[in-house]
């Protein structure tokens, strides 16, 4: 671990960009858009899969408590399989969550903390549930991807033709509403019209996200990170209630 007197050099002159979003708004799209422009993207999701991939610590935990029922020929674990099972009985996708939260928690901080060693001035943290881990207290300016809720059950069916109308509703109302997601928001990105619309209105938030750093979000970063490694170091899961209600990571 780094001590925390080096985690202070490291800190200073960083900002940290929280994204986020729903299922089907195009969070996705606009963190793309982030990482051909330059910025470094720090994704939670991918994050939650590498904690899984055969041989982690994830993965033994995962196994042992699932049973092969999970794991494919080639020892990695069935992720739809997974998936489908907890998905169906709230208790075990608690009990998943409750065992991957550390890992994802300390490999987002890792990745974190990758991007400063090398220098970077603006570092986004793209997580699905950034309101929900009370992540978005560390994260400035917060982005948030929006569009109305029928629009994200056309685009999920459109995306995922194997799922019915009912299952994809249920997707979409198992997380956080988008509108109540904007009303927390610095930025908003109204993603509910063309690709060309959302890649203009993505050059006027590259352009806000790169300006200098004011001294209260040089504060801002340096008290989030503390707060992070402080919650690692002595075992305090962050993820574990928000991560009740979502499967998109597995």
């Amino acid at each position: 671990m780094i001590p925390l007197h080096q985690m202070r050099l490291l800190i200073e002159g960083m900002r940290i960009v929280g994204l986020t979003g729903g299922i089907a708004s195009g969070k996705s799209t606009v963190s793309n858009l982030f990482k051909s422009h330059g910025f470094p993207v720090v994704d939670a999701d991918v994050v939650a899969r590498e904690v899984l991939r055969k041989g982690s610590g994830g993965w033994r935990k995962v196994v042992a408590a699932f049973g092969d029922e999970i794991v494919l020929e080639d020892g990695e674990v069935n992720r739809p399989r997974l998936g489908q099972i907890v998905f169906s009985d709230p208790d075990k996708r608690q009990f998943l969550n409750r065992l991957l939260a550390p890992y994802i928690a300390r490999g987002i901080l890792w990745e974190v903390l990758k991007l400063w060693v090398k220098g970077y001035k603006v570092i986004v943290l793209d997580v699905p549930l950034l309101f929900e881990a009370k992540m978005d207290k560390f994260t400035k300016p917060v982005i948030v991807v929006w569009v109305d809720p029928d629009t994200q059950i056309q685009r999920l069916l459109a995306r995922d033709k194997s799922i019915e109308e009912e299952d994809a509703r249920n997707r979409v109302n198992a997380q956080m509403p988008l509108d109540l997601k904007r009303g927390k928001a610095d930025i908003v990105i109204d993603n509910t019209g063309s690709f060309d619309d959302l890649s203009q209105h993505f050059q006027k938030v590259s352009l806000e996200v790169s300006k200098p750093l004011t001294w209260a979000e040089f504060w801002r970063s340096r008290q989030g990170v503390f707060t992070i490694l402080a919650s690692v170091t002595s075992g305090v899961v962050l993820y574990i209630k928000a991560f009740n209600n979502h499967t998109n990571t597995l």
